[in-house]
Order: structure tokens, then sequence, then C-alpha cells
């Protein structure tokens, strides 16, 4: 590999590196802005899972989060007991029960994302014009590699 291409190889692993510590930490600190002390981050997770891609099951849920079956068993539970979603038959395979939001879990969930929202306009208030620009232009850029 000649030189500028090795360069190019660098510049690419520290990006990566760079951009993979940047949107973990952003992803924890939008967590913190779920209104309310009652859930966990893991089980606004859940919320947020229904919320934008409807009903699925647990099973799909726990896929979908990384973590073990027993462990969503133990989110869903906590978010049935607070009235934030229910079970129903799937109406393709009556032996699965699907997970959805009820009415109450639709408000948290559309919360939890207005708070994130205001949060996220309030940061970038404070940059200025350029700043702004180049975080528009970033986004781009992430959205093209999101579609890889």
């Amino acid at each position: 590999m000649t030189s500028p291409e090795r360069q190019r190889t660098d510049k690419a692993v520290l990006a990566a590196q760079q951009l993979r510590v940047v949107v973990s930490r952003l992803r924890r600190r939008l967590r913190e802005f779920a209104p309310g002390e009652d859930l966990s981050p893991s089980e606004v997770a859940v919320l947020t899972e229904l919320g934008k891609h409807g009903p699925a099951t647990a099973s799909q849920l726990a896929a979908r989060e990384g973590i073990t079956g027993q462990s969503m068993g133990a989110k869903v539970s906590v978010l049935e007991q607070r009235g934030y979603l229910h079970r129903s038959s799937d109406p393709h395979d009556g032996r699965r029960l699907l997970l959805a939001l009820t009415d109450a879990g639709r408000e948290r969930y559309a919360g939890n994302r207005k708070a994130r929202e205001e949060w996220l306009v309030e940061v970038l208030e404070r940059l200025d014009d350029a700043e702004l620009d180049t975080i528009v232009t970033a986004l781009d850029l992430l959205d093209r590699i999101g579609r890889r």
C-alpha cells in the first residue's frame, strides 16, 4: 500500500473509532432526557422500539436490543404493570403474543421524543452558523453511511 493510501486508511480507522465513541456518548445523553424517573434506560428503549416499529414479540425485541429473552421478559413485565404496553395474539400465528403500546405507552413514547428533541434544539442553538452548517453536512454523510 502506498503512503497516501495508508494515510487514508489510518484516517478512516481513526474516524471510525471517534464516530463510535461520539455516537455512544450522544445516545447515552439522549437517554437521560426521558421524562420521569420510573423507567430504566433499557425499559425506555423497549418503548422506543415499539413506538418506532409497532407491535413485536418479546423475542424480536430481545434480538433488536441484544439481550436475552429472560431479560426482555423482565422489562416487558415492568412496562405492562405500569400500563405502557399490552399483549395480544398475533393475527398470523395465534401461538405468538405481540406486544404493543397502550395509549399511555404512546403518550410516554411521544413525551420521550419531545424531551430529547428539545434538548438537541437547545444544544444546537448554541452553535454558530458555520458549526450548525457543518453538523447538517455531517448528518447527510452519516445518513449515507447508515444506508449502505
